[in-house]
């Protein structure tokens, strides 16, 4: 049975990864570039994607940057106290829970995408650059967001298997997530109505009189 040093640190962790998550990196560029808040325009999501199509690639970076970045110091804190790696997991998905409902905007938060990256950086950095990696290339083959990321996260798990096997379960809750996060995406992309990444460039073009 864990000691209670271990649960009581673990817990303090997991709180600190909620609070640091509950921070979208989406508003926080919008608000500073002076644009359409996220969370009421496109798709109404507060994550990469969705600041892509609004805004273009310099806020969507910011925005992929800052929600990945914001889990990391609490996670290497958490390496450092020595965690095993299911309390490291307990502070991952206090950051993922943080990001998908989060406390300071009434719990409507992102999908967890970015954030999901940034704690498996320091978690278990070689799933975690195999995902992105797996993401590019089916983003950019499909120009779908949804499928991108779907196939990462079923990816993920497995992927561990072989990379980082103490670290399984704990990656498999993550997925499940981000899975049950796209609910509304899987449904789209069922009756085909779902947005593609191109999508927004052709309507800023439009906007502009291009």
């Amino acid at each position: 049975m864990p000691s209670f040093p271990l649960l009581s640190t673990t817990l303090i962790l997991l709180m600190a990864g909620y609070l640091s998550g509950s921070w979208l990196g989406a508003l926080t560029v919008c608000r500073l570039a002076r644009v359409r808040d996220p969370r009421f325009a496109g798709s109404c999501n507060p994550g990469f994607s969705n600041v892509l199509r609004l805004h273009g690639k310099r806020l969507a970076l910011a925005t992929l940057v800052l929600d990945a970045a914001k889990g990391m110091p609490v996670l290497w804190l958490a390496k450092g106290q020595g965690l095993p790696p299911w309390a490291q997991g307990l502070v991952g998905l206090g950051v993922l829970l943080g990001h998908s409902y989060p406390l300071w905007h009434h719990f409507r938060g992102g999908k967890g995408v970015a954030s999901a990256f940034g704690v498996l950086l320091v978690l278990t950095p070689a799933v975690a650059l195999s995902c992105a990696v797996c993401w590019a290339l089916l983003a950019w083959r499909v120009r779908t967001a949804a499928i991108a990321s779907l196939a990462s996260a079923t990816l993920a798990p497995l992927l561990s298997l072989w990379m980082a096997p103490d670290y399984v379960l704990v990656i498999l809750v993550f997925a499940l997530l981000v899975l049950a996060r796209h609910v509304w995406n899987i449904r789209r992309l069922g009756r085909g109505r779902e947005p593609r990444l191109d999508e927004g460039a052709t309507a800023r073009r439009d906007e502009r009189g291009d």
